[in-house]
């Protein structure tokens, strides 16, 4: 029997009840977990407790209670992320530290093109909020209405926009971090140009909470594009999809800020998840195109986007389509790119990819994968669609309905294997916006070269030497302890 006994769990939500007030500590099961589950509900765990401070001082006391009590933290923001990264795994030693209470909006600045907003903010709620200074902050997602800023720049987010704008990354100016010991990094500048060394904040974007916690951002707005215009393309093939985008960027430079593809069960999967969708296009096409351009003062988006299509349906590159005459309208194509995905979610577990190739090698990466799917899970049904102007592919594989849990896990290993397989001889990434969180750690690892392994190692191991953040995620390398 060992000398020293391990503290119960009691014991532990005791300690931290007693450091921390009684409201910011939640230890009772029913009440912990919707922050013990994944946003799709495919994982449940568990933790000692569910930490929410409502300061960033909270914050650094929870984090160094957590230390004296040896427990590991697993930051979360809107819990919307789709690797795990925000999910314990170890529920005898974790507690997760939920930021939704941080929700201060600490100045909006228009004059300055910036923003300084506290790491729970859900990003809709940002975005009107500067939409009310008419200003514009352009990270657009389809869970913007739950997923928080924190996590956002936490995972460095994507999204519809990265073609115009670029990811989280570039939207960045400052931040405010807990470090693992409990001292505040605060580095919430919102000056454009700063070349005084090495720019720290970019070490906690996209580190998934593995070396800090966000607790407050500085973002960059820009003017609110008060004309958008939106339209839903038919085309022969994704090869001719590829075309239109290079014409487009082009034609249309950058007031490009969409450009979708989608299969034609896209359309399917949406009217399962919202049935009385209307198909705004009449035919039936092999692949689709959403696509939109965005401004404001001088530039007449309409006419240039009906110029546009004009051109390229008259050289026989778009078969048919239709611009939105409203917001509504613009609303209701938009409906169907989303919606697909809970048309997905409908038909139960599946496996989902988030995977980059380069741009020129999309199509050709999209025809390989999907057959080399279909010759070794023939019952299955691939689902490509995503983000043509970043060759970001979302490459989903649909088990048949009917099958058992072991029958899907085991189908979705074997699509993940042969879809990898194929992404490496196209030298891609297998995490292009969602980040690795746990569920893509192993896959991670092994394509890390050593150099890169050393150095991501060194990282942690300089600022985390105590594993305390989020292990199990990302960066957190066997030989380190």
């Amino acid at each position: 029997m060992k000398a020293e006994v391990m503290s119960t769990s009691a014991q532990l939500q005791a300690s931290l009840r007693a450091a921390l007030s009684s409201d910011v500590v939640l230890t009772q099961p029913d009440e912990m977990m919707r922050f013990c589950r994944d946003w799709h509900g495919d994982v449940a765990s568990g933790a000692i407790a569910v930490l929410r401070p409502r300061s960033t001082a909270e914050v650094a006391a929870a984090v160094l209670i957590c230390r004296e009590l040896k427990l590991s933290i697993v930051p979360q923001g809107g819990n919307t992320g789709l690797v795990l990264g925000g999910v314990p795994d170890q529920p005898a030693t974790q507690v997760v530290l939920s930021l939704e209470r941080m929700t201060a909006i600490r100045n909006i600045d228009a004059e300055d093109f910036s923003a300084v907003v506290e790491a729970g903010c859900i990003l809709s709620e940002v975005k009107d909020a500067v939409a009310e200074k008419d200003m514009y902050f352009p990270l657009a997602l389809g869970a913007q209405g739950s997923c928080r800023i924190g996590g956002n720049v936490s995972t460095n987010a994507g999204g519809i926009n990265v073609l115009r704008y670029g990811m989280t990354r570039e939207l960045v100016l400052g931040l405010e971090v807990v470090l693992p010991d409990g001292s505040i990094f605060n580095g919430l500048s919102t000056l454009r140009k700063d070349n005084r060394g090495v720019d720290l904040k970019q070490i906690f974007i996209g580190a998934e909470g593995t070396l800090g916690i966000i607790t407050a951002v500085s973002i960059k707005l820009m003017p609110f594009p008060d004309q958008v215009a939106t339209a839903l393309l038919g085309l022969n093939s994704l090869d001719d999809a590829i075309t239109l985008y290079r014409r487009a960027r082009r034609d249309c430079c950058d007031l490009m800020s969409a450009f979708e593809f989608m299969p034609p069960l896209a359309f399917v999967l949406a009217r399962e998840a919202i049935p009385d969708l209307a198909m705004p296009i009449a035919g039936d096409y092999p692949a689709y195109v959403l696509m939109e351009i965005s401004g404001s003062g001088l530039v007449d988006i309409a006419d240039l986007m009906e110029r546009f299509l004009g051109g390229v349906m008259e050289d026989g590159l778009v078969v048919d389509g239709v611009i939105a005459a409203s917001q509504a309208q613009a609303r209701n194509l938009w409906l169907f790119r989303e919606g697909m995905n809970e048309g997905q979610a409908k038909r139960g577990q599946h496996m989902r990819t988030d995977i980059s190739v380069p741009l020129s090698r999309l199509a050709d990466f999209v025809r390989d994968a999907e057959q080399a799917v279909s010759e070794a899970l023939p019952d299955c049904t691939s689902v490509s669609y995503g983000h043509v102007g970043d060759g970001n592919v979302h490459l989903n594989v649909l088990p048949p309905a009917g099958s058992s849990p072991a029958e899907i896990a085991a189908k979705i290993y074997e699509a993940k294997t042969v879809v990898n397989r194929v992404l490496d001889d196209y030298h891609g990434s297998i995490s292009a916006e969602h980040g690795i969180g746990r569920l893509k750690r192993a896959d991670f690892e092994e394509r890390l070269d050593p150099s890169h392994r050393a150095l991501l190692s060194a990282l942690k191991q300089a600022i985390d030497p105590s594993m305390v953040m989020n292990p199990g995620c990302q960066l957190n390398f066997v030989g380190i302890s």
